[in-house]
């Protein structure tokens, strides 16, 4: 396979054997124009190629290298599942514009996973210089614009997203996760090839009316939170290479203009009716 694939402003192009086949979620941001500015080279091995570099972060599932040439700072991750001893992959940045990724053969099987191919990639590290970072959310339409549910797992995102469908006709664009970025100077929610276990993933663009993070309560109670307040829990979930000061330093620039711009409420929820109702006075929609 040989295409193009547009995940917001990042255009790049994607080189894999034919027995690598992406998720069906990750095709519908193919794209058929555009010049790519970066290029993922994906081939298939018995074993991993030890990665350049020193280890810059180390977690569970991945093992961040950093190595510096002639040409600049580059990457290299050694890629794994948590739970499991092994990684399954190794990302190698070669050029400022190029990546290698060496896939184990016996892990192709897993591909079908949306997160463990998407991992192959980076994307976060690329999207951040286009000024976008990406949410833990329900991104949910509702008259023309964005509202997004975002909380820790198991806390009640896709429940309140649901709810919304149901109560006031609203349509869920990805069950999981958004990509935050700016179009003609205003904070949009846009696709992401991961949705979690909510298996709804489309490749939209939206306006942001606002942000509401959750929590579970025994009665409903809604607020709008100052920028202070609002920023330590956005924080918590938007994916963060901390690891990389750069880029980690424009995140919490990206976030303070997203906070300026972007109105953020809190609900404490049940699972009812009466939730929607009490989130909607707030929001004023």
């Amino acid at each position: 396979m040989d295409k193009l694939f547009r995940i917001g402003e990042f255009v790049f192009r994607l080189c894999c054997p034919e027995e690598v086949t992406p998720p069906e979620n990750f095709m519908k941001f193919e794209c058929t124009s555009g010049s790519p500015e970066y290029t993922y080279r994906i081939e298939v091995s018995d074993a991993l190629p030890r990665p350049d570099g020193t280890v810059s972060a180390r977690r569970p599932d991945l093992t961040v290298f950093c190595h510096k040439t002639d040409e600049g700072t580059f990457e290299s991750r050694l890629i794994g599942v948590k739970g499991r001893k092994d990684p399954y992959a190794c990302y190698r940045e070669v050029a400022e514009d190029r990546a290698e990724i060496v896939l184990v053969r016996d892990e192709i099987k897993e591909l079908h996973i949306d997160p463990v191919f998407t991992s192959l990639l980076a994307l976060e590290r690329r999207l951040v210089k286009k000024d976008s970072m990406v949410l833990h959310c329900a991104y949910v339409e509702y008259k023309g614009e964005a509202v997004l549910f975002s909380a820790p797992s198991e806390t009640g995102k896709t429940t309140q997203a649901n709810l919304w469908e149901k109560y006031r006709g609203s349509r869920t664009v990805n069950g999981d996760r958004a990509l935050l970025g700016k179009m003609d100077g205003r904070w949009t929610a846009r696709g992401w090839p991961v949705c979690g276990t909510s298996e709804v993933c489309f490749n939209e663009d939206v306006p942001i009316r606002a942000v509401v993070m959750l929590s579970q309560a025994e009665e409903n109670h809604a607020e709008r939170l100052s920028p202070g307040r609002a920023f330590p829990l956005l924080y918590s979930q938007i994916t963060v290479n901390k690891w990389n000061r750069e880029a980690h330093i424009h995140i919490m620039d990206l976030m303070e203009d997203f906070l300026g711009n972007v109105p953020v409420f809190h609900l404490g929820c049940t699972i009812s009716r009466e939730a929607v109702e009490c989130l909607e006075k707030v929001l004023a929609i």
